[in-house]
């Protein structure tokens, strides 16, 4: 007579793993996450090359669901993972938090999926999608037309008064809001900073090139000014 000991008993009680079942989740899990991918490519703010990230974010959520499928199947497997895992180094970065967010995005999907909550999973990244979309768009729209425009003229017998007041004029007609951060001003030489709002970029090119009749030699320097750091 065999007898049964602790470790008999686990693998008796464990069900077995329907394949069907976990092609589907892992079917599923790669459209969810080809979607997070394109969602990531048209609402992400990272400076760099959004694509590469997306092309990866599939494989992620593929694996993880393939992964908790097989180790949710076994206690043996699931505590194994631990030791597993913790040989695993990543030698790659995270260079940007919103790129760490789209990567935990996905692996959440693949969690859920192998899981079998496809219901909760597929509702939730719905949701999560719709929300991050919907700020992003309203940043945008509050801060996208946002520029740092740097003002530099070197100045002969001419004031610096005489400079920054019709300057600062030809922005009130162009631009919707005005605000001087800057003002430097030594023998021969004037420099000024704004923030300035502006509909678009037919504004952009009005500003310049009133600015560049109006003072020859001037030299413009127009950044994002979401991209700079808070003053």
């Amino acid at each position: 007579m065999n007898e049964v000991g602790p470790l008999n008993l686990v693998h008796a009680a464990q069900p077995p793993l329907d394949v069907a079942e976990l092609v589907l989740n892992i079917v599923i899990s790669g459209g969810l996450s080809w979607m997070v991918g394109i969602h990531y490519r048209r609402f992400g703010l990272t400076l760099g090359s959004r694509d590469a990230l997306a092309r990866v974010l599939p494989f992620v959520a593929a694996v993880t669901t393939l992964l908790i499928a097989v180790v949710k199947s076994s206690l043996a497997l699931s505590l194994g993972l631990v030791g597993a895992l913790s040989i695993v180094r990543f030698r790659t970065p995270i260079k940007e938090p919103e790129e760490l967010a789209y990567l935990f995005f996905a692996i959440t999907i693949g969690l859920g999926l192998g899981a079998d909550y496809r219901v909760a999973t597929t509702a939730g990244a719905v949701v999560i999608a719709l929300m991050v979309g919907l700020v992003q768009l309203r940043g945008r729209r509050l801060a996208a037309r946002n520029l740092y425009l740097s003002f530099s003229l070197d100045v002969g017998a001419e004031s610096a008064a005489a400079v920054v007041q019709p300057a600062h004029q030809v922005l009130q007609r162009h631009c919707q809001r005005i605000d001087l951060r800057r003002f430097d001003s030594e023998p021969g030489r004037v420099e000024l900073a704004w923030f300035v709002d502006v509909r678009g970029v037919a504004d952009v090119h009005a500003v310049c090139g009133e600015l560049e009749t109006r003072f020859p030699g001037v030299r413009l320097t127009l950044v994002d000014q979401g991209r700079l750091p808070a003053i």
